[in-house]
């Protein structure tokens, strides 16, 4: 729009109003941007409405999808980011690529150059939809005023619909400019439930009842379904052990007689059915081959998901269903209770908490170790009791991240967030920010790896201006610790995986408005970890820690 040009007289509400009304009724609470003149409308949306809509603005597109992925999902519910027209939605691609893999619902609203000027070369014109259309479950434009609310209600229903995942509308600039009544009203988040097939669970019952040593994986899924609450009482009344895997951390609490994550290489290795319920089974999960060790014979490995095309193309399956996840657990229950003989997995999962407690008293080791320089481990030994129950726990990062997955065991669900499979480093700043907006009485904290803090620490900026105030904890070990030793392995030495040696992270945030300290010993971490969370303030605790305490692992993912 030029100097010379007016806006012409509203004959109602403008574009922006009636894209944000309809995210309104799907249950979006704030917007995630940054600055663009493209997207005004949804800016003045915001603030003029009867409720104003807070407007959470970050330093670098990235972070507003990362945290409107987080809120999505936190709350379930999908988290909106608005970006400006052309590098402004293209910084967004990595994050919707990492909401896709993750099924979180997510919907990102564009900026787009005027409709009544294109192919002329205007500013920052770009047909973005084609740019997301493997990474979403639908990109599309809404090519005029009319049809903004309409469209924009379409993204919200499919992102919050099984299997969720991201959607994305850009809209014209003028059309957004443009005013005119809404001939649409929004239908609201989707309330249908995909009835599992009866002989799906039959099957998967029959193998359960001739079982011996199985084992149930709970996934992102099952929290994202709202399935929480029926995976608990089936582990609890049938006595199966279980796993936790991204999201579905929590679900059987931390500590919990059934939860096995701790012997999780065991109860793999010699398991005789693995039910892996609302996750795929790619690297993170073997492909979806199981046991076959101590000279067993592989496990017959069964696939629940929450809609059909979730479920694996590529494994070898006894059985698999989909549907909503609640009614296959239910349907599970019921149908092994009402068998003609309950299986008894005592014994089994007897074996197997004896693993964990070894796995434990081996762990508490690390967790107190004195050493110099400092075992990454040590930090979870400090962080674990300080944890309360409703914690929000962040990782972002590869090798000190990992180390996080093997140490913290979430109380609740819905209170651990992760990159997913694809496995995205810088999304940290955008998740404790939404962290802090959806759980605002519960603590933040955000694990970060040296390398995924230089991505997005400017961010910290964002934090400070909206007072989001979290605790940052940095596990430095001045290098790329997930690319150094597979580098050496291969060829000898290794290139382009350090980093500057102690670099003081923390005085970055300082200089942004936050608080934060280095800590070189480690009998200074946990006091250093008590004034981060008395602080009120983004707070990051900075870390030297030993660059060949590496984190073991079998597989690079490929």
């Amino acid at each position: 729009m030029t100097d010379d040009q007016q806006l012409p007289e509203p004959t109602g509400p403008h574009g922006g109003h009636h894209a944000l009304d309809v995210a309104r009724a799907h249950g979006a609470e704030a917007m995630f941007t940054l600055s663009g003149a493209h997207i005004f409308p949804m800016y003045d949306a915001a603030v003029k409405s009867d409720e104003p809509m807070p407007i959470i603005d970050v330093r670098h597109e990235p972070s507003a999808v990362f945290a409107a992925e987080a809120i999505g999902k936190l709350t379930r519910t999908p988290g909106l980011a608005v970006l400006t027209a052309g590098p402004g939605v293209t910084n967004g691609v990595s994050p919707v690529a990492q909401a896709y893999f993750s099924g979180a619902p997510l919907v990102v609203v564009g900026g787009r150059a005027a409709a009544s000027t294109w192919g002329t070369g205007t500013l920052q014109e770009l047909d973005h939809p084609p740019i997301f259309e493997t990474i979403t479950k639908k990109a599309t434009t809404a090519a005029t005023l009319a049809d903004i609310a309409p469209v924009v209600d379409e993204a919200f229903t499919l992102a919050g619909s099984s299997h969720r995942g991201p959607t994305f509308v850009d809209i014209p600039m003028d059309e957004f400019f443009n005013s005119g009544p809404v001939e649409h009203t929004s239908t609201g988040p989707s309330t249908e439930r995909l009835e599992p097939d009866p002989e799906g669970i039959s099957s998967i019952a029959r193998l359960l009842a001739s079982a011996k040593r199985p084992v149930l994986i709970v996934g992102t899924d099952v929290w994202a379904d709202h399935a929480e609450e029926a995976a608990l009482r089936f582990v609890e009344e049938t006595g199966m052990p279980a796993i936790a895997n991204g999201m579905g951390r929590g679900i059987v609490p931390g500590g919990h007689a059934n939860l096995v994550t701790k012997a999780r290489s065991r109860a793999l290795g010699v398991a005789d059915v693995v039910v892996v319920v609302g996750t795929p089974l790619d690297f993170r999960l073997g492909f979806g081959r199981f046991g076959g060790k101590e000279g067993g014979e592989p496990a017959t490995t069964v696939h629940i998901a929450d809609s059909p095309g979730q479920l694996s193309q590529h494994a070898s399956l006894g059985a698999s269903v989909a549907g909503d996840l609640t009614m296959v657990f239910d349907g599970l229950l019921d149908a092994l209770q009402s068998g003609p003989t309950r299986p008894d997995w005592a014994p089994w999962l007897s074996d197997l908490r004896q693993v964990v407690a070894a796995s434990v008293e081996r762990d508490s080791a690390l967790l107190t170790a004195e050493a110099d320089p400092i075992h990454p481990a040590r930090i979870y030994g400090e962080l674990l009791p300080r944890l309360a129950d409703d914690a929000v726990v962040i990782g972002d990062g590869g090798d000190f991240v990992s180390f996080a997955g093997k140490f913290v065991e979430p109380q609740r669900p819905g209170g651990w967030l992760d990159p997913g499979p694809y496995g995205c480093l810088g999304a940290g700043l955008g998740a404790a920010m939404a962290a802090r907006i959806a759980r605002p009485s519960s603590q933040v904290v955000l694990l970060l790896g040296d390398g995924a803090a230089g991505m997005s620490i400017i961010d910290v900026d964002t934090l400070v201006r909206h007072n989001l105030p979290v605790v940052m904890i940095v596990g430095n070990n001045s290098a790329w610790g997930l690319e150094k030793p597979p580098m050496q392995m291969l060829y000898g030495y290794d290139v382009a995986a350090d980093l500057a040696p102690n670099t003081r992270y923390d005085q970055v945030v300082q200089a942004l408005g936050g608080g934060g300290e280095f800590v070189t010993d480690p009998r200074e971490i946990g006091p250093a970890i008590d004034r981060a969370f008395t602080s009120g303030v983004p707070y990051l605790v900075n870390v030297a820690t030993d660059v060949n305490a590496l984190y073991p692992r079998n597989t690079m993912g490929v």
